[in-house]
């Protein structure tokens, strides 16, 4: 046994030792990106001369940033600044501020213009049927559902001839059909690639773009953005792709040296030099007029909009930037160290009276391919009508570039070297894979007529940020703190120290494997960690309350150390992974913060439990023989003789029990049927707006005042934080998608405040920068509603199976697993009641949202971790005493795990309290039904679990009689 756990800790000691390295690793890169931010920072302030807030600071800031892009930040293994950033912990919207849209991409516009169907009846007709199906039934597929469709309504339609764009001639329908689910991907794929280049023109600093699993879904988080108006437009315009005729550089150097020469002599000018702004000159017999960095594009954009520049430049000329820029280096004169930077190239178009050549709405397809002789090149097609303008284009640009313009920006300009007729085009140049499918990509989304509309929208001011941060580690360090007290009171100094130990690796490693991971730190993942650490204590209670056992029953120090890990193994093994299944399921079916909680939880989870189990071990192990070590004894003159051999009579107290949670069910039931659920946005659809006030204000009067100025609609003001700070929730016109909804919506909320805002001005009060106005702002629509309530439904009923099944696979029982899940059931239904009962009563929010979904699911892991010890206790016992009645079985096994549950239930309350008093706000309503569930789900173990259980095994009761 000594030499098999000695093996054993050699073997966790190497482990320890790996990740040590390997998180150290990872967290140098948010080290190294922290310094570097600092310094950009620093020299943001000072050219902003100490204005934090204004938009040179932001400018200055970014230029930095861009600046040292590509510079070698992390000498000791080479990375650049960007790539160091991105491996880093990054800050999410809730702590840094910013901007959360989800859009969507309307897939009958894809699939309309994938067919060129718009005047086909049968074709919108089926369109009509799949909306009304999707709604139904709230399928992610659309594209499926369509097919489904269009053979109900027309059985007899070839597929390949709707498609015959797309699809080839005899394919047969299930082909077609992943060829236009292929399709419609590219063409989401195609406006997000826009989107980012829209946002990257924009000057947003890293933000994450991404598509959602959902057919036409994009999520967008903009970190920083302020503008939020320009930004909902900027998402919401179509692509307008476009073919340019290009001037070459020869026959516009005369104005270009004409420009120069007046901006030397005009002293009221932007600048005195044009051509000096670029970093790299122009090539004769191209249209390239010259190279810039980030802050010289700026400057040459703001002499191109001048009235000098409008007179004197050629009316038909458009200069407009490639949308990638190109790395270079250079020697730094300063320092003679050789730098990288990014250079855009400026293109000289040639407009006919301000139009294109061509527009883009002529592609019919398009396509990336490999050729062994030309390589990458990218295929286009056109119909009959762009096919003969394209014929004309190319007859009369023959040796020229034509340049593929999308969004004013050139993705492309390559030479004419034939007459293209037919429309039928193959692009060549030196790309590599990426850039021949962006290029693809671009000239398909020219054709895609397809409306893109903002289903879901987030803001949160930097104030706001700043807030959540100290609440959010706050909460983090006073848990910490007060965790590592706790143990030390109850179980003394040395095993205090130990579990403390175990509780800071498990931090270390839990940053480290996070930073492994490029995640984004939020406020509900700073919750997940300390609600992980609470848990990670039940591990140490169980191991410490296995090894007083041990003591009692004679054996010395070390075998009660030994047996008392090895004896609480199943259990801290069974109920880590029971609350494991449950936070995959949330991250399954989550959205957003939910995700960041579920995988913060998983990750200290599992840190958790090899820290507890193993790690710990290693100090008792390596100190064992020590006369301290020699005389511990797992007690305190607090605990010494706390809940030591009790005789309660639980399963005697049936009967009453059962009578008390019947009367508590059907105060709940008449609850849900005469108040109902304070549904949450997330689930009804509305806006939410926090507003912060510089003087108290009362919720009545402002909802009195407000409530006329929003008819047929839902209005709620309540108080948050403190009595200076309200959150504003209406469904106003949350189904129309007309432009300007939000600003009306705005403006009413500032003219109803108005006498509470002191002479405040409209833009003021809408722009987050402010201390006070409006701090946040969110929207979700109806769809996006819809779909969160179905995630949820599924999520919980997914949590209750597989809770059941694995209590009966691990028990070989199915009375336990009737037990455990009429526990489950019973703490989560007790929630939801207790909700239903006290919305509108207590002083804080009880809505039923994503974040109470997320409380009840980690609730019902908590509840079957503590059943799970319980019924573990159980099973070891009836193994020791087969012959002793199930009844005395049950009672002795919950009276001997009585003070680990106790101890578990107020390690993890303790947890709790603090993220509910400090850890703000937003995740108040989560944490308060956590510490309700935790301790309804400690009562349903001992009153409902073991109960249900032993009524249920009918076989063991009969032997009894």
């Amino acid at each position: 046994m000594q030499s098999k756990g000695t093996t054993g800790s050699v073997i966790s000691g190497v482990i320890a030792i790996f990740l040590v390295l390997v998180c150290l690793f990872y967290l140098s890169f948010s080290w190294v990106t922290s310094r570097y931010e600092k310094k950009a920072e620093t020299y943001a302030l000072v050219v902003a001369n100490g204005d934090a807030n204004g938009e040179a600071y932001k400018k200055a800031y970014k230029n930095y940033i861009d600046s040292i892009g590509k510079e070698e930040v992390y000498p000791v293994f080479g990375y650049t600044f960007n790539q160091v950033q991105k491996m880093g912990v990054g800050l999410g919207l809730d702590l840094k501020g910013g901007m959360n849209v989800i859009l969507q991409v309307s897939v009958p516009d894809i699939l309309r213009s994938i067919a060129n169907a718009e005047d086909n009846k049968t074709f919108n007709r089926v369109l009509a049927a799949t909306d009304s199906v999707v709604k139904k039934t709230k399928t992610s597929d659309y594209v499926a559902a369509f097919f489904k469709e269009y053979k109900r309504i027309d059985p007899t339609a070839d597929m390949a001839v709707v498609f015959k764009n797309v699809a080839k001639r005899g394919e047969s329908a299930d082909q077609v059909e992943n060829t236009v689910k292929q399709e419609v991907k590219d063409r989401v794929s195609s406006s997000t690639n826009v989107l980012r280049n829209r946002i990257d023109q924009f000057g947003v600093v890293a933000p994450n773009i991404q598509e959602l699993e959902k057919d036409g879904q994009i999520l967008l988080e903009l970190p920083g953005v302020k503008e939020h108006d320009r930004v909902r437009e900027l998402l919401k315009a179509s692509a307008n792709l476009e073919f340019y005729e290009t001037y070459t550089l020869d026959e516009i150097q005369n104005q270009l040296m004409s420009l120069e020469t007046a901006l030397r002599s005009d002293s009221a000018g932007v600048a005195k030099t044009f051509l000096g702004n670029f970093d790299g000159q122009g090539y004769s017999g191209t249209p390239i007029v010259g190279m810039a960095t980030q802050a010289h594009r700026e400057i040459i954009d703001s002499i191109l909009g001048t009235a000098t520049a409008a007179r004197i430049l050629p009316s038909n000329l458009k200069l407009r930037w490639e949308v990638k820029p190109q790395e270079v280096q250079y020697t730094d004169t300063a320092t003679n160290a050789t730098r990288k930077a990014e250079l855009f190239t400026l293109i000289a178009l040639k407009s006919n009276n301000g139009k294109p050549a061509l527009g883009g709405d002529v592609v019919v397809s398009a396509s990336s391919d490999f050729e062994t002789m030309q390589g990458n090149y990218v295929s286009m097609n056109m119909n009959s009508e762009g096919a003969k303008a394209w014929a004309r284009v190319t007859q009369n640009n023959l040796g020229k570039p034509v340049a593929i313009v999308l969004d004013d920006h050139v993705y492309s300009y390559p030479r004419i070297n034939s007459v293209i007729e037919g429309g039928r085009s193959q692009i060549t140049g030196n790309f590599s894979v990426e850039d021949a499918k962006d290029l693809a990509n671009v000239l398909k989304s020219g054709k895609m007529a397809a409306k893109v509309d903002i289903i879901s929208d987030t803001v949160i001011g930097p104030s706001l940020g700043k807030q959540a941060i100290h609440d959010g580690f706050m909460s983090f360090i006073i848990a910490l703190v007060l965790l590592m007290i706790f143990m030390m009171l109850f179980y003394g100094v040395i095993p205090g120290l130990i579990a403390n130990i175990g509780l800071v690796c498990n931090l270390f490693f839990t940053m480290g494997i996070l930073a492994s991971f490029q995640a984004v730190l939020t406020l509900s993942g700073i919750a997940g960690i300390v609600l992980a650490l609470g848990m990670a204590v039940d591990a140490n209670v169980l191991i410490f309350e296995r090894a007083k056992e041990e003591l009692r029953a004679g054996k010395n120090i070390r075998q009660a150390i030994a047996d008392g890990y090895s004896n609480a193994f199943s259990a801290i093994f069974d109920s880590n992974l029971t609350s494991i299944i449950t936070a995959v399921i949330l991250l399954l079916y989550g959205t957003g913060p939910i995700k960041g909680f579920a995988t913060t939880l998983i990750i200290g989870i599992v840190c958790s439990f090899f820290t507890a189990v193993f790690l710990t071990r290693l100090v008792f192990v390596a100190f064992g023989n020590t006369a301290p070590f020699k005389r511990l004894t797992f007690t305190t003159p607090l605990s010494r003789n706390m809940l030591n051999d009790t005789k309660f009579n639980f399963l005697g107290a049936r009967k009453i029990s059962f009578i008390i949670c019947g009367i508590f069910v059907a105060i709940v039931v008449v609850s849900l049927f005469a108040r109902g659920m304070n549904q949450g946005i997330d689930f009804s659809g509305g806006r939410n707006y926090i507003v912060q006030f510089d003087h108290p204000v009362k919720t009545a009067e402002l909802q009195q005042k407000l409530a006329p100025m929003f008819p047929n609609s839902s209005l709620s003001v309540i108080t948050i934080d403190n009595d200076t700070k309200v959150r504003i929730s209406t469904n106003y016109k949350i189904n129309e998608e007309t432009d300007g909804v939000d600003a009306e919506i705005t403006e009413i909320l500032y003219k109803g405040l108005s006498s509470e805002l002191g002479g405040m001005s409209l833009t003021d009060f809408s722009t987050t920068n402010e201390n006070i106005g409006i701090q946040s702002s969110q929207k979700v629509g109806p769809t996006i509603a819809a779909d969160m309530k179905k995630d949820a439904y599924i999520a919980v009923i997914l949590s209750l199976i597989a809770m059941f099944l694995y209590i009966l696979i691990r028990f070989h029982n199915v009375a336990f697993s009737v037990g455990a899940l009429a526990a489950v059931a019973f703490t989560a239904f007790t929630i939801i009641g207790f909700y239903s009962l006290f919305w509108g009563v207590l002083p804080f929010s009880m809505e039923i949202d994503q974040s109470f979904i997320a409380a009840i699911l980690t609730v019902i892991g908590y509840q079957i971790n503590d059943t799970v010890v319980v019924f573990d206790r159980v099973r070891e016992n009836m193994q020791l005493y087969p012959k002793q009645d199930f009844f005395t079985t049950i009672n002795n096994s919950m009276n001997s795990t009585l003070g680990r549950t106790i101890m578990t239930s107020c390690s993890t309350l303790l947890v709790l309290l603090c993220i509910f008093i400090l850890g703000g706000d937003s995740i108040r309503s989560f944490t308060f039904a956590m510490l309700f569930g935790v301790i309804t789900g400690t009562l349903a173990t001992i009153y409902v679990a073991a109960p249900v259980a032993y009524l249920t095994d009918r076989r063991r009761n009969a032997k009894k009689a």
